[in-house]
């Protein structure tokens, strides 16, 4: 797959460069009083189960995201982290998930798509939405040596949030770990990077 990236710094804020036009978006770390926990676990797709929904949770001092523009932050790095998982929560104005890491921070890219496809394959995944973000977590693996899978269940994991409908696993592939949200529809969005241990956070307004 091809991808245009911008190298950036680890500890400055971060340039996000838009997928779809020059225009940007400016990132930033999470604030250092600790965010309201996002409480729902994943739990894969069983028509025989219906979920329980989301609790309310609320993300002290963050207002709901403002821009739809596309993200992308390249950051070169010795050894690929591993992804362990998946949470989301709804937030007072936006819906958040959460993909928990093991190891260093890697690059990623946030981008509007027309559907979401499996990587390597090419496959549609078979959701619906009327809005498809597709985040692309690189250089990063899902599996351990052995070809375990570290991010278990799936791969659609129904969230049923204000706008955020589903998460999905759509790839684990040559060094790249792709994850789809499906959403009611298209608003703005924003991606924070937390640490101790490192996550990436995606907030989608309502």
């Amino acid at each position: 797959m091809n991808r245009t990236l911008v190298s950036l710094a680890l500890v400055p804020p971060l340039l996000l460069a838009a997928g779809c036009g020059s225009a940007t978006q400016t990132a930033s770390p999470a604030p250092a009083s600790p965010a309201a926990p996002v409480t729902t676990a994943p739990a894969p797709v069983d028509p025989a189960v219906t979920p329980s929904p989301t609790p309310p949770a609320v993300a002290a001092g963050l207002l709901p995201p403002t821009s739809t523009k596309a993200v992308e932050v390249e950051r070169p790095i010795d050894t690929q982290p591993t992804v362990t998982g998946a949470r989301f929560g709804r937030h007072k104005g936006f819906d958040r998930v959460v993909i928990d890491l093991r190891g260093d921070l890697p690059g990623y890219t946030a981008r509007w798509v027309p559907k979401l496809v499996q990587d390597g394959s090419g496959d549609p995944v078979d959701v619906k939405g009327g809005a498809y973000l597709q985040l692309t977590i690189t250089p990063a693996v899902a599996h351990t040596e052995a070809g375990k899978p570290t991010w278990t269940g799936g791969p659609i994991f129904q969230a049923k949030l204000g706008n955020v409908r589903n998460v999905v696993k759509t790839g684990d592939f040559e060094g790249v770990v792709s994850v789809g949200v499906v959403l009611d529809r298209k608003a703005p969005f924003r991606v924070l990077e937390q640490k101790n241990p490192y996550r990436l956070v995606v907030d989608v307004a309502h």
